[in-house]
């Protein structure tokens, strides 16, 4: 008896293995790459001390393309397609979907003046935007995710105050580019993922929790979301050392145009229309109650290390508009039309809830620049003109 025990437990195991190889085989030849993990529902109760000006529950709705956005049926008519590409400020990490500009985008857009414009039944605005992502690694997530798309009708770009702020974290070095984050960490699932021998580890285990996201789509609660805000604030308001002398940045800013430029062409190979909204910050003369709201700008990670010394809100004002002189030159190089945002959020903590991410008030704002760079871009028998508010209208071409 003791015998037949110990042979079925091993042909258990032998199949278990066997199953595991297999499925490991299966996610490396058939996984796509997906900035955030398909069908994921998240929702996440803000920390209400670090954010009392923001909504208290934030939601992220992943669709099947790891989109931060709604589901797609594969050959929809009449559908126009978006997708908007960055860092933090994309992503829209403290904001609810329906408030993050591009899900007010997405809004504004389909209004039914706006689709006859755009000439589409339904319009789709899809983020893959990300914390954390600059130049270098927008453009590797492009070059591994643009490929999976059949057609899109317009690709959205933000991105650059990552470069600059992954620089003064690595202590700014005139001799030395920000390093890239690795490609692995880049994307929620993809085909070089590595696995192990404990079950956590498993293909198994992965296969597993991708059948449950799709299959019953129940929401993650997280419980105060961005508590680190609170401490990451306090350590900049407290700093030992402010270096108030801007570090050469020509070494940041080759970095950055190679591979903007880069990343910008592959977006042109893929969509009809290339938008970049550059990336707005908080800048001017600050009061107390705008400075005890930022948290940049440390010679180290603030969200997971203590950090004592800080580069001065003028040395990092410069370094962002440095880049952003380059995507200006850039795009228009390119032939790719651009727009600048900054003088469309003048509302201080109105529009800004810390130097670089937006309220959902500021959020809007942006929608609607984007929405009438878009728009303006799309008519035929009309011009569409923005006034110095941002607003837009149509009118009759001669």
């Amino acid at each position: 008896m003791t015998l037949w025990l110990v042979v079925g437990a091993l042909g258990v195991a032998a199949l278990v293995a066997l199953a595991e190889i297999g499925s490991r085989w299966w996610l490396r030849h058939r996984s796509k790459y997906h900035v955030w993990p398909p069908h994921a529902r998240i929702e996440m109760q803000m920390d209400a001390d670090a954010f009392p000006e923001l909504e208290p529950r934030c939601r992220f709705y992943i669709n099947a393309d790891g989109e931060r956005g709604g589901d797609v049926r594969a050959g929809e008519p009449g559908l126009y397609r978006v997708l908007v590409a960055g860092g933090s400020a994309v992503e829209c990490f403290a904001l609810d979907q329906p408030s993050s500009w591009p899900g007010n985008l997405e809004r504004l857009l389909n209004a039914p003046g706006n689709l006859a414009v755009l000439g589409g039944r339904r319009v789709h605005v899809g983020n893959i935007g990300h914390s954390g992502v600059g130049s270098a690694e927008l453009e590797i997530i492009l070059d591994r995710v643009l490929p999976q798309y059949s057609h899109l009708d317009a690709i959205l770009i933000m991105v650059g105050a990552s470069d600059v702020y992954h620089w003064l974290e690595e202590g700014a070095s005139p001799a030395r580019a920000p390093s890239c984050v690795a490609e692995s960490l880049l994307f929620a699932e993809h085909p070089q993922q590595r696995f192990g021998w404990k079950p956590r580890a498993w293909a198994l285990a992965k296969i597993a929790g991708r059948l449950r996201r799709r299959w019953f789509k129940r929401a993650e609660v997280k419980e105060g979301a961005g508590a680190w805000y609170a401490n990451a604030r306090h350590m900049r308001a407290h700093a030992t050392e402010v270096r108030s002398e801007m570090p050469d940045p020509t070494v940041v800013l080759e970095h950055f145009e190679e591979h903007f430029r880069r990343l910008v062409r592959a977006a042109q190979t893929k969509a009809d229309r290339v938008l970049i909204a550059r990336q707005p910050w908080f800048d001017g003369e600050y009061t107390s109650e705008e400075l005890s709201h930022f948290w940049q700008g440390g010679v180290g990670k603030a969200w997971k290390e203590k950090v004592n010394v800080y580069y001065s809100l003028g040395v990092v004002n410069r370094l962002l508009a440095c880049v952003d002189s380059r995507v200006a030159e850039v795009a228009d190089a390119l032939g790719v039309r651009h727009i600048d945002l900054r003088p469309l959020l003048t509302a201080r903590l109105r529009h800004y809830y810390d130097h670089d991410h937006h309220t959902p008030t500021g959020a809007a704002v942006i929608a609607r620049a984007v929405a009438d760079a878009l728009l303006a871009g799309s008519t035929r028998d009309s011009a569409y003109h923005l006034d110095r508010h941002g607003r837009g209208q149509l009118v009759p071409k001669p």
